[in-house]
């Protein structure tokens, strides 16, 4: 029996036990669209998180109060993350001294000294709550990477003049707020001098008038000191040298740290680490799907095998071989198993496109990184070729028993 000939009836095979066979490819639909999607979101999380700190560049140190334990989130301070051996209850902070400390380091670019918070913002008579970041306006645009939808960026001499994002300028409010427009900041007007080009809805002005308008924010005392390196390749050297410098003058020592070092580089290699091991744990999942539409395959091949018993002792009896009957349902098993795995991309890439839809409402990090979800043609290959050898190893006994069989018993079999 030809090759062709073989692929022609294990078709025929299948097309004649079509509900039996459908029931049995939706097994491996599920696996594979379940497993594309969750590979193409992980793809997109990976993406995501590259974008947005690749943006900052390899040579971004980030200081901050309170000390971020082993296992933080990219070797950021998480919420209420304290130092361990603080001299007062009170929530650490950063000071004059500490920035004197951190500008006598060498081979440092910029320093930009940052305070935040929480504003009520009023503009024609309509009002909402944004976060706010008061900078130091020369040390910010060297290492600021936000591009401008217009305007200019902030300059050494502004006083009473903002940043906004750009969601803040065009739909936030019932009127988009135009350059040169007036807001009130916490009963103090601001002029818009320009706008970013994100989505956005955060305000950024000169640090001085930001002392201002966020509340129980003391003079002289900073949020975060964002540092730029002259030379990326000095950056993990920097970094112990900040560290050094920052435990003298705070009189702390490793085991009672109040504060944290943190390098973009750094955040970059722990996020990735979190979404890779995110996205290995979600495709376990999704592949027990696949296990179910083997187990699946397996039973109808040995449905099959039963069926056609009569119709394998007329093959034998007619000269066809033990390996030629045992590639017939091979071949039938396979098809099973490729043919699930062609709708299930399709069902896969289907999904990617519309989970971005499904979680945009709810906002934040998990949103936006499925909304760039990424379909690659290695994992569609992969995907279609796991279907055909699942579908063919499921197949492989009940194909070793249909060719195993006696003409004699297979002909008298009822």
């Amino acid at each position: 029996m030809k090759l062709r000939k073989s692929f022609n009836h294990a078709w025929e095979m299948l097309i004649h036990s079509k509900l039996r066979s459908w029931l049995t490819i939706l097994g491996i639909v599920i696996g594979v669209a379940s497993v594309i999607a969750i590979v193409s979101m992980g793809a997109g999380m990976q993406q995501e998180v590259n974008s947005q700190l690749g943006d900052l560049g390899g040579d971004i140190i980030t200081i901050s109060p309170g000390f971020s334990r082993a296992g933080g989130f990219g070797g950021m301070r998480m919420p209420g993350d304290r130092g361990e051996a603080t001299a007062s209850d009170e929530d650490p902070t950063l000071e004059r001294i500490d920035l004197q400390a951190v500008k006598s380091v060498g081979g440092l670019l910029a320093v930009d000294t940052r305070i935040s918070g929480r504003v009520e913002v009023y503009y024609l008579g309509k009002k909402g709550s944004v976060s706010i970041t008061g900078v130091e306006p020369g040390a910010w645009v060297q290492i600021n990477t936000e591009d401008l939808a217009a305007g200019r960026f902030l300059g050494p001499s502004d006083s009473n003049v903002v940043l906004i994002g750009g969601r803040l300028a065009n739909t936030y409010f019932d009127s988009p707020v135009g350059l040169n427009q007036m807001i009130t900041i916490e009963d103090r007007s601001f002029r818009v001098v320009g706008i970013l080009d994100n989505q956005g809805t955060e305000i950024i002005m000169p640090l001085v008038a930001a002392y201002q308008v966020i509340e129980d924010q003391e003079k002289d005392e900073y949020g975060s000191f964002v540092v730029k390196v002259k030379d990326e390749s000095q950056l993990d050297a920097i970094v112990e040298a900040l560290d050094y410098k920052l435990m003298i003058v705070r009189h702390v020592t490793t085991n009672n740290k109040d504060y944290t070092v943190s390098s973009s580089k750094e955040q970059m290699e722990k996020r990735a680490e979190i979404t890779n091991s995110m996205t290995i744990f979600l495709t376990a999942i999704a592949a027990v799907a696949l296990i179910v539409g083997a187990v699946g395959i397996a039973n109808t091949m040995f449905t099959s095998v039963l069926e056609k018993t009569k119709e394998i002792g007329i093959m034998k009896a007619i000269g066809a071989r033990n390996n030629e009957i045992m590639i017939l349902f091979l071949l039938n098993s396979g098809l099973l198993g490729l043919i699930g795995g062609l709708i299930g991309v399709i069902f896969g890439a289907m999904l990617s496109a519309v989970m971005p839809v499904l979680m945009g409402t709810s906002g934040g990090i998990m949103s936006r990184m499925a909304s760039g979800s990424v379909v690659s043609i290695n994992s569609i290959i992969i995907a279609l070729l796991l279907s055909l050898i699942i579908g063919m190893i499921s197949g492989a006994i009940p194909a070793y028993k249909a060719s195993k069989l006696k003409p004699v018993d297979a002909l008298r079999y009822e």
